[in-house]
């Protein structure tokens, strides 16, 4: 009788963990239209593969009468499962107890769970619905963070990691997430910022609501802190378990194969007719993307930050690939601060984590003006330029239409080691484009023809002889900067095939601590 008891004791201690911080709290979260911890973990993982871990722990503090309230696991759920069948470790904040806000004991269970997924090699997934730091613990709870901030560190390019936010995420705690490679935020009830509205308004006077200080759109529009939004909970879940599909387990392995029935050797006849005759209209070059791709299907990355550079991942002969390729249809493609910094962060982690990189370009340069200047697009277009040249996966470049200048070096040019660099024939690689070039070229002789229709003549022929010179791939694969000039229609089977042959490759760095990235 005395064994049967403890057991009934045991699977009371179960249902009273599983109920966090009791109804009443999780009548509220629903009320607010949001999931509870244990809701979320459930629709993240394979059903019935989670593992949960320190169910029973408690907190430890007695300050302000703290030991007189306690909860089973704290305010957060940890443990390990599966998502399609591989391994993932996760942490879920519960926001009924003490409003998810961060203790010792909290961070020594997140702790755990990431060093363990660091010692098997398994993504972490971070679900955050929290207060912030646990006031009444003082330093420990400060503490508590920074321990969580190292291993983010120590797992950066290890494992990955991807962090969602599902609820408030405000001062230390939001950098954690940004630490990780991943953000992805529920679009109603999540928001992220280091102070909030009401210190705001105390240190500079600004009056600003909460959604529009550090909403989800906000992050994913303008500050590009948020990688994805989903438009429910339960989207964004699914969208990670999407996520996840392209992802190997670790900087080991290579990300899972997909069987696709898509024949390598498919033709796209519409290719050859996408780029306009005139070099100032655009395209949407999602379409050549979705039209080499596998099944056409293209998952993107910091969707609506910096249109004007996509970035995703795809499938090619079932392989995990990073697609980077300008946009003519915003900003005619041009490289600024925001797409540069977007296009190296997503090009490193690739690296990090064996995914081919197959890069599409059309760009026109870089975006001039004091406002690019001042933010320092130097640094910024440096990232990129250092993303690529670091990287040793296999990278394969197409040049559709226009690379000129700086922008021609920074994305995937030869001379940064990229593998294999094919152009279509309406390709054009130089400094600048005709009309400047000729204004360069020809300033003097310009300003000696006094007759406007004798000068607009004048600049007709030379930019004619300009493009006849530069305006096409040729010059370029003449000396070898371009491998070979491709049908566009073909585009599909000569990536594919490139990345065939580049499976085995290895390259290699001058033996260093680490780089200086031009942060």
């Amino acid at each position: 009788m005395a064994f049967e008891q403890k057991i009934k004791e045991l699977l009371d201690k179960r249902n009273e963990a599983k109920m966090g911080g009791g109804q009443k709290g999780i009548d509220k979260q629903h009320e607010l239209g949001k999931l509870t911890a244990r809701e979320r973990i459930a629709l993240l993982l394979d059903e019935g593969s989670f593992e949960e871990t320190d169910m029973f722990v408690t907190h430890r503090c007695t300050n302000f009468d703290m030991q007189k309230k306690s909860f089973l696991g704290d305010g957060v759920v940890t443990g390990h499962g599966t998502i399609n069948g591989r391994p993932v470790y996760v942490f879920a904040q519960d926001f009924t107890v003490f409003a998810g806000s961060l203790s010792e004991t909290m961070a020594l269970k997140i702790c755990k769970i990431m060093d363990q997924a660091m010692k098997v090699g398994a993504p972490v997934i971070g679900l955050n619905d929290s207060g912030g730091a646990r006031i009444q613990e003082g330093c420990n709870s400060l503490t508590g963070f920074s321990e969580i901030f190292e291993r983010n560190i120590l797992a950066s390019g290890v494992i990955p990691q991807i962090s969602a936010i599902f609820g408030p995420c405000a001062g230390g705690s939001v950098y954690s997430p940004a630490l990780t490679d991943f953000i992805f935020m529920s679009k109603k009830n999540s928001y992220m910022f280091l102070t909030g509205p009401k210190v705001v308004k105390t240190v500079t006077g600004e009056d600003v609501s909460t959604d529009k200080l550090g909403g989800a759109m906000v992050h994913a529009t303008k500050s590009g802190v948020a990688h994805f939004v989903g438009e429910t909970e339960e989207t964004t879940l699914q969208m990670i378990r999407e996520l996840f599909d392209f992802l190997p387990s670790n900087n080991m392995e290579t990300a899972p194969f997909r069987h696709t029935e898509d024949p390598v050797d498919r033709r796209e006849d519409l290719l050859n007719h996408i780029i306009p005759d005139n070099p100032n209209q655009s395209y949407d070059i999602k379409t050549v993307i979705k039209a080499i791709v596998d099944d056409g299907e293209f998952f993107e990355v910091h969707e609506r930050f910096a249109p004007n550079l996509v970035v995703g991942f795809a499938h090619m002969d079932g392989l995990s690939v990073g697609i980077v390729a300008n946009q003519p249809k915003s900003m005619a493609g041009v490289l600024d601060s925001n797409a540069s910094r977007k296009g190296a962060r997503f090009v490193r982690f690739c690296d990090c984590f064996n995914i081919p990189l197959v890069t599409l370009v059309d760009v026109p340069g870089f975006l001039p003006g004091t406002g690019q200047e001042y933010q320092g697009v130097i640094d910024h277009g440096a990232k990129l330029l250092f993303a690529y040249g670091e990287a040793t996966v296999p990278k394969v470049c197409v040049t559709l239409r226009k690379s000129y200048g700086g922008a021609h070096i920074v994305m995937s040019c030869k001379a940064l080691r990229s593998d294999k660099n094919y152009a279509w024939p309406s390709a054009q690689i130089a400094v600048m484009g005709a009309s400047g070039a000729v204004e360069v070229l020809y300033g003097r002789a310009l300003k000696e023809i006094e007759d406007p229709e004798e000068r607009a003549q004048f600049m007709a022929q030379k930019e004619f002889e300009y493009n006849e010179q530069f305006a096409n791939p040729y010059a370029a694969a003449k000396y070898g900067y371009i491998d070979d000039v491709i049908e566009p229609r073909n585009t599909r089977f000569r990536v594919i095939r490139a990345l065939q042959t580049l499976i085995t490759k290895k390259d290699t760095l001058p033996m260093k601590k680490h780089g200086n990235i031009p942060l």
